[in-house]
């Protein structure tokens, strides 16, 4: 009985608990964030995980180089067509240099020579229409 009284005395204290009356309504019916029944639970650790070889990575990513750094090519001519084809999507979008791997000084000068092949009709502005 003692232990009943202790436990209702716990739960309507208002020790812990915002004053009643402000601006938010109570939203007795709506559970709180500790009342979600799969937040407290833990997920079995995943088969081949960071200690393990078998799982993990499916491939493994090598580093992305400069084309033009390696290959030393100094010029990028907009006139080189097969060159700057390949940095330039099937929708006719420049590719960024994220994916490609290509360097801000050699990304810049082939954006400006894509641009300068696309005004002269060399590249297309865009890919065609499906």
């Amino acid at each position: 009985m003692a232990e009943e009284t202790r436990a209702t005395a716990v739960v309507g204290s208002s020790g812990g608990e915002r004053p009643a009356g402000g601006d938010r309504p109570s939203g007795g019916d709506r559970p709180s964030f500790g009342d979600r029944p799969d937040r407290g639970e833990r997920r079995p650790p995943r088969p081949g995980g960071p200690g393990g070889r078998e799982g993990g990575r499916k491939y493994f990513r090598r580093k992305k180089v400069c084309k033009f750094c390696v290959e030393k090519i100094e010029a990028i001519n907009y006139k080189d067509v097969r060159l700057l084809a390949q940095f330039v999507a099937e929708s006719g979008k420049i590719v960024p240099r994220r994916l490609t791997g290509v360097c801000t000084p050699h990304q810049r000068r082939l954006s400006s020579a894509i641009k300068q092949a696309r005004n002269i009709a060399l590249l297309p502005f865009a890919g065609r229409a499906s």
